[in-house]
């Protein structure tokens, strides 16, 4: 670029109210110039408006000129200022720069639709949730995947933090502005491991999954390649369906029967125990690359340490899925998976009573010598390779963002779980459960297993010639929420034969021993009102449901179960 003619041309100008110092000057960096054209030093100049309306610009150094509209001309060229449009002076500049009239009112418009209360926002879903807030309250409620979450829980989960992105992990996130966040995940997981007393140069943890679901199939797909093999228990044995089941007819019926090859195994159809020895059988046929511990209908302990002595043997990953029993391990109620398994998932609002979601803890570190065969580990020494497949899997394989308002939640529950107050809490759950197993098996009825180890219990209907379809439509209109449950045995694809019952949540509420007592009266008498509606109305959905409507005696135990449940607070209501 020729700027050899440019030079004596060439000065800035600043009025005189905003710089006082006439001496400053203008130095060309000469690191760019031609040597054959030196520039010489350019005084800067104030700009003084001439009487005579001459050009700014008219030889080499000369005076300069700022035009009345606020224009600034280098070299002849506009560098700023307003476009005139009016050759009148403004008598008053400042309005050249007067704000808008009408934005504080558009802004106004966007807060007042944009920052109501629920009630004003939309009182429609306002009164339905006020409707199930009611219903939660006046109830009992009996399902065991269900539990009562604490004050400090649910002020987390309505919090700001739902407002964040923050996919990735903590201090490699894909957005900006997550330093608080990745605090929140860091101390979430390591009260995760402190709450189930683990070692984090052994253990590391995700707690991002959206459910223990999504934890399960992350683990397939970080460890697995598609049409690999997995076993878990049957689902009409108390497994679950996560595990990987088919209908009777073949159909598949979850993601991890469609994506991957399961077979399961079952339990003893006289005992209803785990059958130990058809497990191994059918393990060191099938040759599954992952075994799955853990179920969402087993009433009974797990020996961990023959599923893994099984496991070693055909050569696969030890996987348990403690979503129901995770707060008795916490508590140290229940024997603990993390002795024997490499990778354990969860749920965390079943006995954990926090929030709705997953987590997913695996091993790292150095293998014991049993596990060399193991899926992921053989190619790769002595080192567990868990942790990279599985993060990877579920982000950014799976899922997008975590929801930083459950983590945070989540980190409320577990710090509790770690306490003291907590042990005794799920003491309590336990002996409920043994409380309301007992009452039941007074009353003649049948129970899977004869009984319970942890805070559910299975009943078996046939006996009184019920159905779990039936008998938990009856309890619903009393206002008893409970389950149907497949019993090994029947057609539960068709008409589960029982009901599985739960004692966390009523729990929460502050049921003692006593309480389940009149809790199994109500169960029994819910029994007595179905079995009297199918004789006088049959079997058929219509029928039955007629037989249900005006009926005295379901009228008679919903008052009595409504009075009863009024006694107890509900956690984190005003109610």
């Amino acid at each position: 670029m020729d700027i050899s003619h440019a030079q004596s041309g060439l000065s800035l100008g600043f009025t005189k109210n905003s710089i006082v110092d006439d001496s400053i000057s203008l130095r060309i960096n000469t690191s760019i110039r031609c040597p054959s054209n030196p520039f010489p030093l350019v005084p800067l100049q104030f700009f003084e408006q001439k009487e005579d309306g001459a050009p700014p610009f008219e030889n080499s150094v000369h005076k300069n000129h700022i035009k009345e509209d606020g224009e600034i001309r280098i070299l002849g060229q506009s560098i700023g200022g307003k476009r005139q449009r009016d050759p009148k002076p403004v008598s008053n500049p400042c309005k050249l720069f007067a704000p808008d009239p009408g934005l504080d009112q558009r802004r106004t418009a966007v807060r007042s639709w944009g920052n109501q209360r629920l009630e004003d926002a939309d009182p429609e879903l306002s009164e339905i949730m006020n409707e199930e807030k009611q219903r939660q309250f006046l109830g009992i409620e009996l399902i065991a995947s269900e539990n009562f979450v604490c004050q400090a829980v649910m002020e987390a989960l309505g919090s700001h933090l739902t407002n964040k992105y923050s996919e990735g992990m903590p201090g490699a996130r894909y957005y900006t502005g997550n330093y608080f966040i990745d605090k929140i995940e860091t101390l979430c997981q390591e009260r995760a491991l402190a709450a189930f007393n683990l070692d984090s140069e052994k253990w590391g943890v995700n707690v991002q999954p959206y459910s223990c679901t999504s934890a399960n199939f992350a683990v397939y797909t970080g460890l697995l390649l598609p049409g690999d093999r997995i076993m878990g228990l049957d689902s009409p044995s108390g497994g679950h369906m996560s595990h990987g089941w088919y209908m009777p007819g073949g159909k598949k019926v979850s993601a991890a029967s469609i994506f991957f090859e399961s077979f399961p195994y079952k339990v003893h159809p006289q005992t209803g125990y785990i059958d130990y020895n058809k497990l191994e059988e059918k393990a060191l046929d099938y040759r599954p690359k992952i075994v799955i511990c853990g179920g969402s209908s087993y009433p009974r302990e797990w020996d961990y340490a023959r599923f893994r002595q099984i496991a070693d043997r055909c050569g696969a990953v030890l996987m348990c899925d403690m979503a129901h029993i995770s707060g008795l391990v916490a508590a140290k109620e229940c024997a603990s998976p993390f002795d024997y398994c490499d990778i354990v998932t969860s749920t965390t609002h079943k006995s954990l009573r926090g929030p709705r979601g997953g987590i997913i803890f695996y091993k790292r570190g150095a293998k014991s010598r049993t596990q060399g065969m193991s899926l992921g580990n053989s190619d790769c020494g002595d080192q567990h390779d868990f942790e990279e497949k599985i993060n990877f899997a579920v982000f950014a394989s799976l899922q997008g963002g975590p929801h930083n308002n459950h983590i945070a939640a989540l980190a409320i529950a577990l710090k509790q779980a770690a306490t003291p107050a907590y042990k005794a809490y799920m003491q309590q759950v336990k002996k409920n459960a043994q409380a309301l197993a007992s009452a039941l098996l007074r009353r003649k009825c049948k129970l899977v297993t004869g009984g319970t180890d942890n805070h559910l219990l299975l009943w078996d209907l046939s006996t009184l010639g019920l159905t779990g379809k039936w008998y938990e439509k009856v309890c619903e209109m009393c206002r008893i929420t409970l389950n149907k449950t497949a019993i090994f045995g029947d057609n539960g694809a068709i008409s589960p034969g029982g009901v599985r019952i739960g004692t966390p949540a009523m729990t929460s509420r502050g049921c003692l021993e006593s309480d389940f007592e009149t809790i199994a009266d109500f169960l029994y008498r819910a029994a007595q009102i179905t079995s009297a509606v199918q004789r006088d109305h049959g079997k058929l959905r219509k029928e039955f449901l007629n037989g249900l409507y005006n009926n005295k005696d379901v009228v008679g135990l919903r008052n009595q179960v409504v009075a009863f449940a009024c006694q107890f607070a509900m956690p984190g209501f005003d109610t």
